[in-house]
């Protein structure tokens, strides 16, 4: 036995061999650990123990019972009527124990007697609050073998249809209790494609679903969807909500986590693979450890980071005991993340005492918080190699930018060669790499600036940090794309108004300035309507890249117009500026040569929406001469219905190129995978104590890892002090998901039962200990977590059991004679509305707006403020970028999306088990009233008129059927057919997204 443990068992014997003879007489003296510990332990320690002391009386040893070391006298050596212990627990109406039952006359006199003999107490054992009884708690007990029960036909017993069903009618049949008949066709295709896929069924699903007559559609129909890459986006939400995933750290600098997104991404992916419950508990707790070669593996630790985290208390502070506090709460944190979500057990109880309700000790908590000892959170690079699929899709996408970049060179000229034109060259090979003009003197330098040779425009340059700290070496006159923190320079010369000075998110151009200015980076931060005619300044040979997101908030999309002018012409005359435009860093979109006579040259670029970035150079034309200057008048950059200088079959072929490349560029997306995201760090790992109510400041006996002792795993030591960080994280794992723990199975299919029906059959779904509910099927609850242990931990296996059965497509409909009137016994289904996210990606299908991308960064409904607390300002923009699914949303922690709050979206601070679900009139005002409803209004109105034609009947029908996924009646048609010719098309649309049938499912 490890000494740790040892020394753990030790302390035990106090209570656990005291309190086996408590109950036999007393012969003889009395016996201090025998008759006196148990008495002390079960009554009193609670409030005067280790943890807490009130009215300053401790009785966790002898010196403190004394009244040594400033503590209240409790006993009198020799004198039990002096004692104020004996006096507090004595008397017709004894004033102690303030909780629980009074003392006996028995447990009083041998008080008395053993005060009288001298009080003896051996100095080594302390008294402790006596744990719950670890034998009294249901789910710590082992999974229950019981059978399906059989159910009665013609007085001959046969099994239910399903296992599941079995259990219930049994329970219902025991209660006299009929079940309900099974909903229409119509409610369970919708209620299941909401279960599954987050999304409604189109009008054709649901027909085709009503007319299908084969014995097994229903299978078919949750096979198909459980197939639908929709499933794993719908089921990860469940997941990420006891996550309490965000994509900013929280607190008061609630700062951007620009690469949180790959463990998200990973949830879904997972789902969506059925990988084993057991795997995705393991890899997501200890996955760097387990296969460090598996970037899949090492992005899942992610969940160990994906809650709030105080950067001012781990980081800004100069204060020692704030950070330690901080600290602390980062470990209670992840343990808290790690047991409730897995065990469903509120070990975060016992941080400051024993917990008051489960048999967890205070020294097990701070076990589990060695295991994390040695973790810290941040922004990780992942070094392991990508996936198969990955990689030749990048095959592809780079075998057709080929052929796109020979299809714009055919157009717009050839590929520009950027070392060509840090040479002083005309940009097709005549230039020498590294060498050119020095923008400052004029004068030509043979110095090597960067490394560029092969170098071409459709590449990103990189640029690695130097040692000195700074962001890069920047290069002389290449576009070099910074990423999302281009480096702060202060503004000089010609700047463009409205540009933030400091703000480290913009730049006044390239100008006549030092050679490491000279490069370009991404200009944000612009109000571009309020620039009036402002000039942009490119000094020749240099760029400028513009962030098209922040571009559409203030332009839309469109043809941008953009008019170029050369200056100090004079002193250069007859040099010829050339003019280049590129998106996304790629081969030059638009080309355009001219002199300083040519006055203004006016461009009109049409930007596709899939575009990032767009750079504009200014080249001297290759003649040598540094201090051409082309200017960018207008800075405004307002729309241009102008088309193209393109013929119409060349902008054909062009877009259909690019349209291929965009289309090969998502699928990448969906296979790739980044290069850093956001996850936990592993170090030394430092020794870790209890701490005394839970202070950093109070530290008492060290302790080793492992995990809780009154669980059935068996194996609950992880190591000692010299065990490494992550063996101590890949051990916890294992024994979480030891088949001899009963916890693990049982907390996940209550899960899933709680998310198909609304309700767990434990009520509680994060709380399986005494202060939770208990179960309304415990045999049931023990058959589902077997199933789920034998089917190799098959999340969709689960699925199938649980959906196929009768109880699942029961109607809603509540029989009001029924004596379960809150339906615990499931004769009915119970109804629900949708949460947040499902009535959300619900607007947005039916309006037929819906961007079924999937992955990568969220989608940033605000407008971000660079500052020591960043500002993130929610704005209701009209545009297919924000309308990607829900679980796409950039999350910030400190400033919810109020719409999605309204709607009862919870607060990813906090874990979530199981959502509220409130009644407001805000909700109702919110839906009616809200720009994202009168936005989705309207293109629902449009998609309507598109798909039904001019006659109002048939608009009418068409909206019904998508919002409702069934054709009107008679008074509904009568009805909307007035109000759409009173108010318009867009007012019948605003108010069936309002209707309870479409918010609620049945």
């Amino acid at each position: 036995m490890k000494g740790s443990h040892r020394h753990r068992m030790h302390s035990w014997q106090v209570m656990v061999f005291a309190a086996l003879s408590f109950s036999t007489s007393s012969h003889g003296a009395v016996d201090f650990t025998r008759d006196i510990a148990p008495i002390l332990s079960m009554h009193c320690a609670e409030c005067h123990g280790p943890n807490v002391q009130k009215g300053k009386v401790s009785l966790q040893s002898r010196a403190h019972a004394l009244g040594e070391a400033d503590w209240k006298n409790a006993i009198v050596v020799g004198d039990p009527g002096a004692s104020l212990l004996l006096q507090s627990v004595s008397g017709a109406e004894p004033e102690m124990p303030k909780k629980g039952p009074k003392l006996t006359a028995d447990e009083v006199g041998k008080l008395r007697e053993w005060i009288t003999s001298g009080a003896p107490w051996p100095e080594e054992i302390t008294i402790k609050e006596r744990l719950s009884d670890a034998g009294t708690l249901w789910s710590l007990q082992p999974l229950g073998d019981s059978m399906p029960p059989m159910t009665a036909t013609e007085g001959m017993p046969v099994p239910a249809s399903s296992p599941v069903d079995a259990f219930i009618h049994a329970k219902l049949s025991a209660k006299g209790l009929a079940f309900a008949a099974e909903a229409d066709r119509r409610t369970l295709i919708r209620r299941l494609s909401f279960t599954l896929l987050g999304l409604p069924p189109s009008p054709e699903e649901v027909e085709a679903f009503i007319q299908d007559t084969r014995a097994d559609a229903w299978e078919l129909l949750v096979d198909r969807y459980l197939a639908s890459p929709h499933y794993g986006e719908r089921w990860a939400r469940h997941w990420l909500d006891i996550a309490h995933y965000a994509d900013t750290h929280g607190f008061e600098r609630d700062q951007k986590r620009e690469h949180a997104w790959p463990y998200r991404d990973w949830v879904v992916r997972a789902f969506n693979h059925d990988m084993p419950y057991d795997e995705f508990i393991r890899h997501q707790i200890a996955g760097d450890i387990i296969a460090p070669q598996n970037r899949d593996a090492v992005i899942a630790t992610g969940f160990l980071a994906a809650g709030p985290w105080d950067f001012v208390g781990q980081k800004e502070t100069p204060s020692p005991v704030l950070k330690r506090q901080a600290r602390a709460d980062d470990l209670d944190d992840m343990v808290t993340q790690v047991i409730t979500s897995t065990l469903g057990l509120t070990i975060n109880c016992a941080r400051c005492h024993n917990h008051k309700l489960d048999p967890i000790s205070q020294e097990d908590y701070y076990r589990l918080w060695a295991v994390f000892a040695g973790v810290t959170r941040g922004e990780r690079d992942i070094d392991a190699p990508g996936q198969d699929g990955a990689m030749q899709m990048k095959k592809k996408l780079t075998a057709h930018q080929q052929k796109l970049n020979e299809v714009i060179s055919s157009l717009a000229g050839p590929t520009l060669d950027l070392a060509d034109i840090v040479g002083g060259g005309d940009g097709t090979g005549n230039g020498k790499a590294g060498a050119g003009i020095d923008a400052s003197t004029g004068k030509r330098i043979e110095q090597k600036k960067g490394f560029l040779d092969g170098a071409r425009a459709n590449q990103f340059v990189a640029v690695q940090p130097s040692d000195k700290g700074r962001a890069a070496d920047l290069i002389h006159g290449v576009v070099i794309p910074e990423g999302p923190h281009p480096v702060p320079i202060t503004s000089t010369g010609i700047t463009v108004e409205g540009v933030p000075a400091t703000s480290g998110k913009a730049w006044d151009g390239i100008r006549n300035g030092p050679v490491n200015a000279q490069a370009s980076t991404i200009l944000d931060g612009v109000n571009y309507k309020a620039a009036g005619h402002s000039l942009l300044g490119l000094h020749a040979n240099a760029a400028i890249t513009f962030d098209l997101a922040a571009m559409r908030r203030t332009l839309g999309d469109g043809t941008l117009r953009f008019t170029a002018m050369t200056g100090y012409g004079g002193s250069a005359a007859g040099s010829k500026a050339e003019f280049w435009v590129f998106l996304d860093g790629k081969t030059a979109f638009h080309r355009a040569k001219f002199g300083a006579k040519d006055g203004g040259l006016p461009l009109d670029v049409s930007i596709p929406a899939s575009a990032r970035f767009l750079t504009l150079m200014s080249t001297d034309g290759g003649d040598g001469i540094s201090h051409d200057q082309v200017f960018l008048g207008d800075a405004r950059m307002t729309l241009a219905e102008a088309s193209s200088r393109l013929g119409k079959e060349e902008q054909e072929e062009l877009s259909s190129a690019i349209r291929k490349y965009d289309a090969l560029s998502r699928q990448l997306s969906a296979l790739a995978r980044p290069d850093k995201f956001y996850g936990v760090l592993g170090g030394e790992a430092p020794k870790v104590q209890v701490l005394a109510r839970g202070s950093p400041e109070s530290p008492g006996a060290e302790v080793a890892p492992g995990g809780l002792t009154c669980a059935g795993a068996s194996d609950h030591d992880f190591g000692n002090h010299t065990t490494s960080e992550g063996e101590r994280r890949r051990r916890l794992a294992e024994w979480i998901v030891q088949k001899d723990n009963p916890l693990t199975a049982r907390v996940l299919v209550n899960r899933l039962w709680h998310h198909h029906f609304g309700r767990g059959l434990v009520d509680t779904p994060s709380d399986f200990g005494n202060g939770g509910g208990k179960p309304s099927h415990p045999e049931l609850l023990d058959w589902l977590a077997r199933e789920f242990m034998k089917s190799g931990w098959s999340v969709k296996h689960m699925h199938r059991l649980i959906l196929t059965s009768s109880a699942y497509r029961r109607s809603s409909l509540r029989d009001t004679d029924s004596p379960d009137t809150s339906n615990t016994l499931l004769a009915r289904m119970h109804p629900r509305r949708l949460d947040a996210e499902s009535l959300r990606d619900a607007v947005l299908t039916v309006s037929g707006c819906l961007n079924p991308s999937m992955g990568g960064p969220g989608y940033q409904d605000f407008e971000y403020q660079e500052a020591y607390a960043p500002i993130y300002k929610h704005v209701t923009a009209d545009k297919p970028a924000l309308w990607k699914r829900s679980i796409y949303r950039f999350i910030v922690r400190t400033t919810p999306q109020r719409f999605m709050t309204t709607l009862d979206c919870p607060d990813p601070a906090n874990l979530t088990p199981a959502r509220l679900t409130t009644t407001t009139a805000l909700q109702s005002l919110a839906l009616m009233n809200n720009a994202f409803m009168l936005q989705q209004s309207r293109h629902f109105a449009e998609r309507v008129q598109r798909e039904a034609g001019t006659e109002t009947s048939e608009q009418v029908t068409r909206a019904v059927e998508l919002a409702f996924q069934r054709r009107p009646d008679s008074q509904e048609l009568e009805g909307a057919i007035k109000l759409v010719e009173q108010q318009g098309l867009p007012s019948l649309c605003r108010l069936l997204f309002n209707a309870n049938e479409f918010v609620h499912l049945d």
